[in-house]
């Protein structure tokens, strides 16, 4: 299989933000360590802010020193050192020349007729003013562009915008990213449900209690204030991350691994999905967030939700989904643990009910973040002369298993938009029907509750969920191991 991709050119629009310097920048660094950029490939950075090539490449070099694991040194390094440009200069539908001539010169510098992928790694506004700009330039030949999330705030932003991107680009151009879709445990799903006869026959509404979606994050918002004022966590992070993990986390099989079946069945999943309603719905906000630069002093922003969802479809009918995102809270992770009913059988009587303290011990445990892998912990004899049951644990990860950890998603979802794969990469109308999901929380939210810094948020999230509990990460045997 070649997993080369043809001559292209990349322009990072935001080439000197922080999605690039975190993210972007050094995930074309590995693929370029890794031999899976194409043969021939520039990467231009733009903004409208002051910066050379020579500060382009210091960014880069930094921000590969602090974001990733392969030293920008060596041969390698002046390679791809070499092949970045910048310019610096705003571009709109009236200003388009600089960027313009910058990529012409750098496709004659190619050879002429290559791919070009354009990354808008921008604030959402910025998406109508690019994409009219590559119309007006005449650069959407040949093209594929890469739009972060969120795509449009609510349902009249995001058909605005996906009207203007239609009548500019085909569908096929059109690359919706949702990094979470990248991650090699939630793919694994698909192989683990789909190649296993263990899990598929268990994976429904007679055997799952409940499925957990759990994104808790430390860190603040950083300089992100004003952004962040126009989006809040349930735009920023349900409508997004945890809706696409819902989404394959129950879809049926496909047919086939290919972008359209795959998408096709994620669709259904948010067809099925009941409105969320305000009472299924926590919203809050950290203490000390309206001292934020950027952020209003009366800000009724949220830096916290938890909801409560169903998909009413015969696999998963009467099944609660609960999600939960927020920042500045107690501890950061990814996962998703779906609870398996308890026994029916009285055998080890005090097992069921209030002494399993909410969450069945049998549960699987997809770690989507930092060392991703998946844990199932059931019930086991502890060792001695009595019959007596703990809590045990097997555990896969990438590390261990494979010798190496897995290839970061936005390594992943940047090859796969140089091959021209859509894939792993959102569809139109899922997007439009999760914006008509929260359409009446966005309308009319329910009440901001306040919650102190580094805990695990309002109390009403816990009231939400009873009572059944949050699976913390304390509840993890490696929290454990960490804590003897």
């Amino acid at each position: 299989m070649n997993l080369i991709p043809p001559d292209t050119l990349i322009v990072m629009f935001g080439g000197n933000g922080d999605l690039s310097r975190r993210k972007l920048i050094p995930a074309l660094w590995r693929l370029h360590s890794e031999g899976l950029l194409p043969g021939n490939w520039r990467i231009i950075g733009n903004s409208r802010n002051e910066f050379s090539d020579e500060a382009f490449d210091t960014f880069a070099k930094e921000a590969i020193t602090e974001f990733c694991d392969q030293a920008p040194d060596g041969e390698a390094w002046d390679v791809f050192a070499d092949r970045l440009t910048y310019v610096s200069e705003e571009f709109t539908p009236d200003n388009t020349d600089a960027v313009r001539d910058a990529v012409l010169a750098a496709e004659r510098d190619l050879g002429g007729g290559v791919c070009r992928l354009f990354y808008l790694a921008v604030p959402p506004p910025a998406f109508p003013i690019i994409t009219e700009a590559l119309h007006a330039a005449k650069l959407t030949e040949r093209a594929r562009v890469v739009y972060e999330k969120p795509f449009g705030l609510d349902q009249d932003s995001f058909k605005e915008l996906n009207e203007l991107s239609h009548r500019v680009l085909d569908d096929e151009q059109i690359y919706t990213i949702d990094h979470f879709l990248g991650k090699e445990t939630l793919q694994n799903v698909l192989a683990m449900r789909f190649a296993n006869g263990m899990f598929e026959p268990v994976w429904n509404r007679s055997h799952i209690d409940h499925v957990q979606i759990d994104v808790p994050e430390e860190l603040g918002i950083g300089t992100r204030g004003s952004f962040y004022e126009r989006t809040g966590a349930l735009r920023d992070m349900v409508v997004t991350h945890l809706f696409q993990v819902l989404g394959v986390i129950a879809m049926e099989p496909p047919y086939a691994f290919d972008a359209k079946p795959l998408l096709d069945e994620k669709l259904k999943v948010f067809e099925s999905m009941l409105p969320l309603r305000c009472a299924d719905t926590v919203r809050g906000q950290f203490d000390g967030y309206r001292q934020v630069d950027g952020v209003a002093p009366d800000s009724q922003t949220e830096t916290f939700v938890a909801a409560r969802v169903y998909v009413d479809n015969w696999r998963w009918a009467g099944v609660p989904f609960y999600l939960r995102t927020g920042k500045r809270m107690a501890d950061s992770r990814q996962s998703v643990t779906l609870a398996f009913r308890e026994p029916p059988s009285g055998l080890f009587p005090g097992l069921n009910g209030e002494e399993r303290d909410g969450l069945p011990n049998d549960h699987l445990t997809l770690e989507l973040g930092g060392h991703e892998g998946m844990r199932i912990t059931f019930l086991a004899k502890k060792p001695g002369p009595t019959l007596e049951l703990t809590p045990a644990t097997m555990t896969f990860a990438y590390e261990s298993s494979f010798g190496s950890e897995a290839i970061g998603p936005y390594e992943r979802l940047l090859h796969d938009a140089l091959m021209g794969d859509r894939t792993l990469f959102t569809r139109a109308d899922g997007i439009e029907r999760t914006w008509e999901i929260v359409a009446d929380v966005l309308a009319s939210p329910p009440a901001l509750q306040p919650y102190a810094q580094d805990s695990w948020g309002p109390a009403a999230a816990d009231e939400l969920i009873a009572p059944r509990r949050w699976h913390l990460p304390e509840d993890s045997p490696q929290r454990a191991a960490q804590r003897s």
